[in-house]
């Protein structure tokens, strides 16, 4: 009996990472009907290490399972982009106090380099034009490994796993996309975050990160509500806008085109966008 549920554990991670990755790189977003046994045959698997996987995703709150409808990426209410931010604020000023208290001089370091290169390849997500899909996913995965890092310097692995699945729902690639594509940061703004941490006291981390997260937060906030909040209409007309965009062709094959498209959202609701 061991030898089947070994199995069945890579093949459910192996699902897992397609669906999450699938989210991030935004060819689910939120809405989409993610059907379960297409998604078997495409993996060629039983629905078993896919239910594993889902349930998983849905403990994540990356997905939700809703009557008569089946599986679908979670479209987040305010409220809960509101929520989550909270606690990020929490978990990420608390791993700064205890980096600061307990991090190597080879860790500190690391921090600042790695702070380096992330500000670099921030770069080429901050043009005018819509960024790289996948240029903006390697940031993505960059930018948690930042802020993952700072938790395991502290050397209390459930902070930092708490941490990487907070900013899975606060940062998925729609947000970046969106919003924090085209939204310049002040320069060497994760270098200069690094260095406080690295050289401050745990009173002047704990003030640097808040600085950080908090850095056009409203602004942030804003832009999502108008979103998440539009009516019918400019449901009707963000979909419109984005299908004459993409010449009329359909982003996925069976039921995964059932998900909203997406258009800038100066189109949608006559609203600016960040910069």
């Amino acid at each position: 009996m061991t030898q089947p549920k070994l199995e069945n554990a890579g093949l459910s991670e192996q699902a897992y990472q397609l669906v999450r990755d699938r989210i991030l790189k935004g060819q689910y977003t939120f809405g989409t009907i993610i059907s379960r046994r297409d998604l078997a045959d495409e993996l060629g698997m039983s629905l078993v290490p896919v239910n594993e996987a889902m349930s998983r995703l849905e403990h994540e709150y990356l997905i939700e399972n809703t009557p008569r409808v089946g599986t679908k990426v979670k479209t987040p209410t305010p409220q809960d982009i509101r929520g989550f931010w909270a606690v990020r604020e929490g978990l990420e000023t608390q791993s700064a106090r205890l980096f600061a208290r307990m991090a190597t001089r080879r860790e500190r370091a690391e921090l600042i380099e790695l702070g380096k290169t992330l500000d670099v390849k921030h770069e080429n997500t901050t043009s005018p034009d819509e960024p790289d899909p996948q240029a903006l996913f390697e940031w993505r995965h960059l930018h948690m490994l930042y802020h993952t890092r700072i938790a395991e310097c502290t050397k209390l692995p459930f902070l930092a796993q708490q941490i990487e699945r907070n900013q899975l729902l606060v940062f998925n690639w729609f947000y970046d996309q969106q919003l924090y594509g085209g939204r310049k940061l002040p320069a060497h703004w994760h270098e200069k975050l690094a260095q406080s941490l690295a050289d401050g006291t745990e009173e002047e981390a704990d003030a640097a990160m808040r600085r950080h997260l908090h850095n056009k937060l409203e602004e942030l906030m804003l832009s999502l509500e108008r979103f998440l909040l539009m009516d019918e209409s400019h449901l009707q007309r963000w979909t419109s806008s984005a299908e004459r965009a993409a010449g009329g062709r359909t982003p996925a094959k069976g039921r995964e085109a059932q998900s909203p498209a997406r258009c800038n959202l100066s189109d949608c609701n006559g609203e600016k966008s960040l910069p």
